[in-house]
């Protein structure tokens, strides 16, 4: 028999996305790496801080107390749901039922990756911010939905504005995303904005798909979650990746309408596995302390002060952060995201930013919105944003 090697071919949805940004930078980074110079890495949203001791010794202590446990809840432990929802009640004031109302995820990426599957139906719109995070395109692509971008633009405030969508589109969409505090703006969304999306939703019956994984990191008046407004036709994401800097524990949840949230757990249960419960005991001791979301939402803050100063000093446009791990940074005029990103990937410089334009999709008129910005994901310590600072004080005019 001849040796035929037989053909392989990616299904057509995985041939239809583009590389994962993120993977991307990565790149860029190995390539640095390779000329024997180490960057200042602000790419990728990964805190490089260590996860907190009572989280660490909470799982430690964990893997003995469930050394018989088997396989976790798909939905996550009862006490972990509970946890969640004190929590909830603690920081917005709202009762969520654990038994009904609330599921764990394996962070968020799963969640809201999958969430589709179980909505949308082939052709179904889902109405997605751009920039945004790539799963909600990623996971309305899987589920043979059809993703309708809404730029978020500076003079919006970054917010989504509701009737720039057409009225054939409102009435086609299963879904709509918002995230806020967002990323990559910093923006926060008000009260009386939550509730003009609350009432879209209503209008259209659309649900609404709120990702809040960066409630807990913000520099002025804690952000608002959209479940103080009604949880009818609302479900929040959220995660303890930023908040305790728990990305390698892979741990979140999801909570709102029961009748959404059934739907979550029945795609959840066909497609993955519960959170290690032994995990789960770390993510309780993470919600029961505050005292290290605080020190870190200090420490981000003496980062975004000394990258802001730095783009003040070489007259570059003001784009301090209300919230979250990222500058949004508006480059100079007639430069090129990519082109910005790649002077300061020179190896004098060598910070590692994203460009906007990588991750961001383009609207039905063609425009771009990241296009014109990097993010900085303020991941780097302080020490290290400091050096950034400097080189972009000292260094880099000179190659603009």
């Amino acid at each position: 028999m001849k040796n035929i090697r037989m053909e392989i071919t990616a299904s057509k949805r995985l041939q239809s996305i583009g590389a994962y940004a993120f993977a991307e930078v990565d790149k860029e980074v190995e390539k640095l790496k390779a000329m024997g110079i180490t960057p200042i890495d602000f790419g990728v949203g990964d805190p490089t801080v260590p996860t907190p001791d009572v989280v660490r010794k909470a799982t430690q202590k964990g893997i003995t107390l469930r050394k018989s446990s088997g396989y976790p809840s798909y939905i996550g432990a009862s006490e972990f749901r509970q946890a969640i929802a004190q929590w909830i009640q603690k920081r917005f004031g709202v009762q969520m039922d654990p038994a009904t109302e609330i599921s764990s995820t394996i962070g968020s990426k799963e969640a809201v990756f999958n969430f589709p599957e179980g909505i949308v139906n082939p052709g179904d719109y889902v109405i997605i911010p751009t920039p945004g995070y790539p799963p909600y395109t990623r996971g309305t692509l899987f589920a043979e939905g059809i993703p309708y971008y809404v730029p978020l633009l500076s003079e919006n405030k970054f917010l989504i504005d509701l009737n720039s969508i057409p009225e054939e589109i409102c009435k086609k969409a299963k879904i709509l995303w918002i995230n806020y505090p967002n990323s990559p703006s910093g923006a926060i969304a008000p009260l009386s904005y939550l509730k003009e999306i609350v009432e879209f939703g209503k209008k259209y019956n659309i649900i609404i798909a709120s990702d809040e994984a960066y409630s807990e990191i913000f520099f002025g008046e804690p952000p608002h979650s959209i479940l103080e407004i009604t949880k009818d036709g609302v479900i929040v994401f959220n995660s303890f990746s930023k908040r305790s800097a728990m990305t390698c524990y892979r741990v979140g949840w999801v909570a709102g309408d029961k009748r959404i949230v059934d739907i979550f757990k029945k795609v959840k249960t066909n497609i993955d596995s519960g959170t290690a419960t032994f995990i789960q005991d770390g993510a309780i001791a993470a919600l029961s302390d505050e005292t290290h979301v605080e020190k870190m939402r200090a420490e981000y803050k003496v980062k975004r002060d000394l990258l802001v100063d730095a783009f003040h000093r070489i007259k570059l446009p003001d784009c301090t952060p209300e919230a979250t791990i990222y500058l949004w940074q508006k480059v100079p005029d007639g430069m090129t995201s990519v082109v910005f990103a790649q002077k300061l990937l020179s190896p004098e410089i060598a910070i590692v930013t994203t460009p906007g334009a990588w991750i961001s999709d383009k609207t039905a008129n063609g425009l771009n919105p990241g296009e014109g910005y990097v993010r900085f994901a303020l991941v780097p310590s302080i020490k290290d944003t400091r050096e950034a600072a400097r080189r972009i004080k000292k260094i880099l005019p000179k190659a603009l």
